[in-house]
């Protein structure tokens, strides 16, 4: 799989990554032996990059990935973190202290000494104007805690901010088809700065997957049933912020645009992939067969220029007006 260097960690990464945020929770349930298997199908499908957080299942993602990694020393794999949402979303917890406390608990769940990545988890959009903040993340670095730091945002503007730091490695941001405001002023800021940028939510919470109705019901512990409008965290997180009806109907006619040989979630990342300023995308996976296809969209052809003014043209009549202006 094609390999792209994450911003300033100076590390190469695959282009499509796997998202574990469902191996933790707030998906349904996946049991230890799927989970294992899926991250096994990934890294045996080219995936080099995995993506945590310490909150995704109380550290039970992190905890499977540590145990697959050590039952695999051979298996190449970057894995960035988040931390931030063990705590009330205040600035003031955002200190020292609390940074080396869960770099340890962090730490102790993969099994490292140092931690490649490190990303604040979305957190309060004061935090990014601290300078007290950024030079806590640098003492983690000059500790070995951690071998660089990176931020998960909300907001393009969260995310220009970040980029104007001069430690920040990387940035993730929910990018595709349904989100396509980060290609305006974000990804070319990061590519100026030498940031990477980590694609997440890349469809849009499974709707650009085509395989849902307006009649589709989730799990009740799954964030599609009780998140639809920010009750649990950013209602961006789920569908993009698209209310499901209209992402439904969007979604079907992005379908068409898959090519015969495709599908409608490879054509989804593939555009993703081919975004200039793009490190990874980082689908999530809840069986090995979903890992495999995911991978799969790193061998797509580009998409024409065509697909591409399709898209944008999709996103300007049914989706620019539900999310352009917050997110």
């Amino acid at each position: 799989m094609e390999q792209r260097v994450l911003g300033r960690t100076g590390r190469n990464v695959s282009v499509v990554g796997l998202g574990t945020w469902q191996l933790g929770a707030d998906w349904g349930e996946v049991a230890d032996e799927d989970a294992i298997t899926v991250l096994d199908a990934a890294v045996e499908s080219g995936v080099t990059f995995f993506d945590t957080a310490d909150v995704y299942g109380d550290g039970r993602s992190e905890q499977l990935i540590g145990r697959y990694l050590s039952e695999r020393p051979d298996a190449d794999v970057f894995v960035a973190t988040k931390m931030g949402r063990r705590v009330d979303q205040l600035p003031e917890n955002y200190v020292l202290d609390n940074f080396r406390a869960w770099n340890d608990r962090s730490r102790k769940n993969l099994g490292v000494d140092t931690l490649d990545l490190v990303q604040l988890h979305c957190p309060p959009t004061a935090v990014y104007s601290s300078d007290e903040v950024f030079d806590a993340l640098d003492t983690l670095v000059a500790e070995q805690r951690i071998a660089a730091y990176g931020v998960s945002v909300e907001t393009c503007e969260e995310a220009l901010a970040a980029i104007a730091r001069p430690g920040t490695a990387s940035v993730q941001i929910i990018l595709n088809p349904f989100r396509l405001k980060p290609l305006e002023e974000v990804l070319p800021a990061a590519a100026e700065a030498g940031v990477g940028i980590i694609a997440r939510v890349p469809l849009a919470s499974g709707l650009l997957s085509g395989k849902y109705t307006k009649d589709t019901v989730f799990a009740a512990d799954d964030h599609r049933t009780y998140n639809r409008h920010g009750e649990a965290f950013d209602q961006g997180e789920t569908f993009s912020g698209v209310d499901f009806a209209t992402g439904v109907e969007a979604a079907a006619e992005f379908a068409e645009l898959a090519g015969p040989d495709s599908t409608p979630a490879r054509t989804a990342l593939r555009w993703i992939i081919q975004q200039p300023g793009v490190t990874s995308v980082i689908p999530g996976a809840r069986s090995a067969g979903q890992a495999r296809a995911n991978a799969a969209a790193a061998d797509e052809p580009p998409l024409s220029h065509s697909t591409l003014d399709a898209v944008r043209d999709l996103y300007d009549r049914r989706i620019r007006a539900q999310v352009h202006s917050r997110w």
